[in-house]
């Protein structure tokens, strides 16, 4: 068995280190590109949403490489994600390749199935070897959360341009490289202390922009064409509100388990949104509920074309912001998406932020002053 999964953002590490711990021979498709999604364009439904198109993409590159198994996660509610695995699977009978797809559905408090479903790909593994490969995945997939949240601290402040994504990428290819936890953990200690040394320009405190939107744009930079990079660079501090540890605790922990049905972030989206439309359009909107009751400078939605739960979400978050007073900007990402509209618009809403952010502050010398 020659194994592969689709790309997004960088779960590709703790993945790998899994299957690899398990005895599976696995082949991570190159980072996505613009063959990557010129493939996957060039044979999914032109009605089908960017990340079908890049997973197509992924799984072609993953094949020409010898994979002949693709392990893809499934979905439940109205989205049509819980199709894509299927649809993914027909494209690729039909353009002649032979593979097996193994689709893992949510479990929804079913742990058997799940086991069933890993069961066919583990074989006969020992007890003692699952445990440690998944303990070995978490510390990844924590460790990486670490790391990706320091550097959008750093990144706004560092003296030298794109120091800080040289250094994450190094940090990340030493925590994919570390074949325990021990050597994870020292890997994580190291690049913790990298980032923390950069050195900082002097200025003003950077803006705070919330990102917000659908799971797979959000986390995977090729398919948001490094929106998180490119608002550091232009001296923003960036909070993501969904980081793949957090995601995984509630969306796979707590589905198995049944620890958790509520999500209390959620009720402070009761006033625009009072139910699930499915992926994450009710999270969109509770979060910029939050960043704009945090303080923050602005939110910035991203979504694929045509992803329903977000144009829900899309549709509601103007009156957030008028409500709120902050600002929101909406990124659409498809295969014809460009650097330079990505570019302008998101320089463009920096320098809005910026603008009002020094109006409060000449309003509040003017409200001191009155009183």
């Amino acid at each position: 068995m020659k194994l592969t999964f689709p790309h997004m953002g960088s779960i590709y590490i703790p993945i790998s280190a899994l299957f690899r711990h398990l005895g599976i021979e696995v082949i991570v498709p190159p980072p996505s590109s613009q063959r990557t999604l010129s493939l996957g364009s060039k044979y999914s439904p032109e009605f089908a949403c960017l990340p079908l198109k890049v997973n197509v993409g992924n799984y072609i590159e993953a094949m020409e490489q010898g994979a002949d198994t693709i392990v893809m996660a499934g979905g439940v509610g109205p989205c049509r994600f819980g199709f894509y695995g299927e649809v993914e699977r027909e494209i690729l009978k039909d353009l002649g390749y032979d593979f097996e797809m193994i689709i893992i559905d949510p479990p929804q408090g079913r742990i058997r199935p799940v086991l069933k479903q890993l069961g066919r790909l583990v074989g006969p593994a020992r007890v003692r070897d699952v445990i440690y490969a998944l303990r070995l995945c978490w510390e990844k997939i924590a460790a990486i959360d670490q790391v990706e949240k320091l550097a959008v601290k750093v990144r706004p402040l560092e003296a030298i341009k794109k120091q800080t994504t040289k250094a994450v990428n190094e940090i990340l290819s030493k925590i994919d490289g570390a074949e325990t936890i021990e050597a994870t953990r020292s890997a994580l200690r190291e690049g913790l202390a990298i980032l923390r040394s950069l050195p900082k320009a002097e200025g003003p405190p950077p803006l705070k922009v919330g990102l917000v939107g659908e799971i797979y744009v959000l986390l995977e930079p090729f398919a948001n064409l490094n929106v998180e990079t490119r608002l550091g660079e232009l001296g923003c501090e960036v909070e993501r509100s969904i980081y793949l540890g957090d995601w995984i605790k509630r969306h796979v922990i707590g589905d198995i388990f049944r620890l958790r049905r509520h999500n209390r972030i959620e009720d402070l989206a009761k006033p625009y949104l009072g139910h699930f439309v499915g992926g994450h359009g009710l999270e969109t909107v509770a979060h910029t509920v939050d960043y704009a009751r945090r303080g923050f400078d602005g939110v910035i939605q991203v979504l694929p074309l045509t992803c329903m739960p977000e144009i829900v979400a899309e549709s509601i978050l103007p009156r957030v912001s008028r409500d709120l007073n902050i600002p929101v900007l909406t990124l659409v990402f498809d295969e014809h998406s460009s650097d330079v509209g990505v570019i302008t618009r998101l320089e463009a809403f920096v320098d809005l932020m910026r603008q009002r952010r020094g109006n409060m502050g000449e309003l509040r010398e003017c409200v001191a002053t009155l009183v």
